[in-house]
C-alpha cells in the first residue's frame, strides 16, 4: 500500500487503515480529513450521509491521536470514521427516523451499539438516509429525500439501510452501521456491490428497543470487505444487561476466527437458486451461477438443492404487522403524519386477529427447522440476495420479475426476509456485476454465531469474483 503524499486513502481497507494508526504512520486526523473531503465531492451526488458531525468527529480523532501517541491501548476500531444509521440514536447528534415528526430530534443517550462502536475507538462521523423508521427497501423520506446508488445515480441503493451502503461503497467512509429486519443489510450490500452482514439476534445489543425481546431487528456492519466487516463486528458485538436477548460471541475475535477459516477446502456448500416462489432474474440467475461454480474451483464441495421457503412470505407479512405496531405503539397518535408505507403498514398491522399471528408462528416454527435441517448437512446455504438488479430511484420497488408482476411491495425482498424467519444470520457479498455493470449479490445463510464462517465465503467470493469501485468512487 501506499501511505506517500498521493495516496488516497480513502481507498485503503479498514483493516489497513486500522494498522496504519496503530503504527504510527498514519493519524486519525488525517484518516478523517480525507473522508470528509470524498464526503465534500461525492455526497451532494449520493444523498447518502443526511447528519454531518465534523468538529466532534475531528475532535475525537485528535483524541484517538494523543491515545496512539501516549502507547495507550486501542479498539479494534480505533480511529476509524464511521457513520449510524438514522434509525438509531446517537447522543447530542441529530436523529430523524427519516421521519417529518422528528426531523429536529437529538437523542441525550446513544443506543448501546453506538456507546459499544464509541469504546471500539470509532469516530462517528454522521448518520446516514434511511426510509422512515426504516419502512421499505427503497431509502427516501420526506425530510431528506432520495439516496442513490454510486453504481448509477438514476438508480436505488435498495433499504432501508441505503445511506449507509452508498457511503461505504463510495469511498466515503470506510465502515458504517446498519440494521437489518428484512433484509435492509443484506439488500442494500448487494444493490452497492460491498458486504453487508444480519448477525445473529442477541449478538449485537439492541437497546433501546420498543420490544426487546424481539429477534426480527438487528445491527450489522456493511463494509468493502468481509475482513472488515469482521473487523467491525469485533467492535459491535458483545453481552449487554441492557437487552434481555443479549448474547456473547463464543469466539474472542470475529476477525481472527475467519482468517483461521480461510482455507476453502473441506467447506461444504449448498447452493438453492430461489427460494422464495417469485423467481429470478434470469440474468442474475447466471451471475451467481457462475460465482457458485467458482468457489467450486476454488475447492469448496457445493450441493445444488431445492429449499422452498415460500410459505413463509405471508407468515412474514403478518408477523411483520405485528412489529410494526409493537414498535409504534406509543406515537399511533402521529399516524396520520407518517409517510404512505409506514401508516399503510402499522394499519395492516392493527387489522390482524390473534390467530392469524399464532398461525404465523407456527410457520416460522417450521421455516427454522427446514433450515435448521439444511445448515446441519452444510457449513452455509447460498441464494441471490435480490431477485432484480437496483431499480430507478423514484421507483417504490419493482413491481415485476422476468415479467411476472408481484403481488405487493414487499414480496420482491422475499429472498432476504424469510431467512430473517429463521432465525440465522446470513451475509451478502457481491458475485459479479451485470451487462450494464451492475452489482449483484450472493445472500450466505450460516448457523447460529456462524458470523466467521459467513465471512470466511465472503472473503472467498471476493476474490473470485472481484467487482472494483463504482463510477462515483472514480
Amino acid at each position: 500500500m501506499s501511505t506517500g503524499p498521493d495516496a488516497d486513502l480513502t481507498r485503503e481497507t479498514a483493516c489497513s487503515l486500522r494498522d496504519l494508526i496503530a503504527d504510527g504512520d498514519v493519524s486519525p486526523v488525517e484518516i478523517l480529513d480525507a473522508h470528509l473531503d470524498a464526503i465534500a465531492r461525492r455526497n451532494p451526488a449520493l444523498n447518502a450521509i443526511v447528519t454531518l458531525a465534523a468538529e466532534d468527529a475531528r475532535d475525537a480523532a485528535r483524541s484517538a491521536e494523543a491515545m496512539v501517541q501516549a502507547g495507550k491501548p486501542l479498539g479494534p476500531l480505533h480511529g476509524l470514521p464511521v457513520v449510524i444509521k438514522d434509525v438509531t440514536p446517537t447522543a447530542g447528534m441529530r436523529t430523524t427516523y427519516g421521519c417529518a415528526v422528528y426531523a429536529e430530534h437529538v437523542p441525550t443517550e446513544d443506543a448501546t451499539v453506538v456507546s459499544q462502536l464509541r469504546v471500539a475507538g470509532a469516530i462517528i462521523l454522521g448518520k446516514s438516509n434511511t426510509p422512515e423508521f426504516a419502512t421499505g427497501a427503497n431509502t427516501v423520506n420526506e425530510v431528506f429525500g432520495a439516496t442513490r446508488n454510486p453504481w448509477n445515480t438514476d438508480l436505488s441503493p435498495a433499504g432501508s439501510s441505503g445511506g449507509s451502503a452508498a457511503a461505504v461503497a463510495s469511498g466515503m467512509v470506510p465502515l458504517a452501521h446498519g440494521t437489518d429486519f428484512g433484509g435492509s443489510l443484506r439488500v442494500p450490500a448487494a444493490f452497492c456491490g460491498i458486504v453487508g452482514l444480519r448477525t445473529t439476534p442477541g449478538l449485537v445489543p439492541n437497546h433501546p428497543m420498543p420490544l426487546p425481546f424481539d429477534p426480527g431487528q438487528v445491527h450489522g456492519p456493511l463494509a468493502r470487505t468481509a475482513e472488515d466487516a469482521a473487523l467491525m463486528i469485533d467492535g459491535m458485538a458483545g453481552f449487554s444487561p441492557m437487552s434481555p436477548i443479549s448474547i456473547a460471541p463464543p469466539w474472542p475475535s470475529c476477525l481472527a476466527e475467519l482468517r483461521s477459516r480461510e482455507n476453502p477446502a473441506g467447506l461444504r456448500i449448498a447452493y438453492a437458486p430461489e427460494i422464495a416462489g417469485i423467481g429470478i432474474d434470469p440474468e442474475i440467475a447466471a451471475i451467481c451461477d457462475t460465482a457458485v461454480q467458482e468457489l467450486r474451483h476454488a475447492g469448496a464441495t457445493i450441493d445444488e438443492i431445492s429449499l422452498d421457503l415460500s410459505a413463509g412470505r405471508e407468515a412474514f407479512k403478518v408477523l411483520r404487522g405485528e412489529w410494526m405496531v409493537g414498535q409504534q405503539l406509543a406515537r399511533l397518535e402521529y399516524i396520520d403524519r407518517f409517510g404512505a408505507n409506514l401508516a399503510g403498514n402499522i394499519r395492516d398491522g392493527l387489522a390482524q386477529d390473534v390467530r392469524a399471528t399464532a398461525a404465523a408462528e407456527q410457520v416460522r416454527a417450521r421455516m427454522w427447522q427446514t433450515a435448521r435441517d439444511c445448515l446441519s448437512r452444510y457449513d452455509v446455504l447460498l441464494t441471490p440476495t435480490a431477485p432484480v438488479l437496483p431499480f430507478p430511484v423514484e421507483q417504490n420497488y419493482p413491481e415485476d420479475i422476468g415479467g411476472v408482476r408481484l403481488e405487493n411491495y414487499i414480496d420482491w425482498v422475499a429472498q432476504a426476509f424469510l431467512i430473517t424467519l429463521t432465525g440465522f444470520p446470513a451475509g451478502s457479498a457481491p458475485a459479479g456485476l451485470s451487462a450494464s455493470g451492475l452489482p449483484v449479490g450472493l445472500q450466505i445463510i450460516g448457523p447460529r454465531l456462524g458470523e466467521p464462517t459467513i465471512l470466511a465465503v465472503a472473503k472467498l467470493l471476493q476474490h473470485v469474483r472481484p467487482v472494483g469501485w463504482p463510477p462515483a468512487a472514480i
